[in-house]
């Protein structure tokens, strides 16, 4: 495993261990933020391989992981 993708794994690894799906989060997008529930683990988003993104309710598509803050 390259050393790049060793931190990328662990920064999945962290947040899924902590966090399960289901938890409340704060999603910041743009200047708003959105109180929603993750909808699935982190993981590696396969078209920008090196972002780790996660699924929210009430919002399509995938958020970049550092854009969420678990409450």
């Amino acid at each position: 495993m390259a050393r790049g993708q060793h931190s990328i794994q662990q920064i999945i690894d962290n947040w899924n261990s902590r966090y399960p799906v289901g938890t409340s989060v704060i999603l910041k997008r743009g200047n708003q933020d959105f109180y929603t529930q993750t909808t699935s683990l982190a993981y590696l988003n396969t078209k920008h391989p090196s972002m780790v993104v996660i699924d929210v309710g009430g919002l399509s598509g995938c958020y970049a992981l550092d854009k969420v803050t678990a409450i």
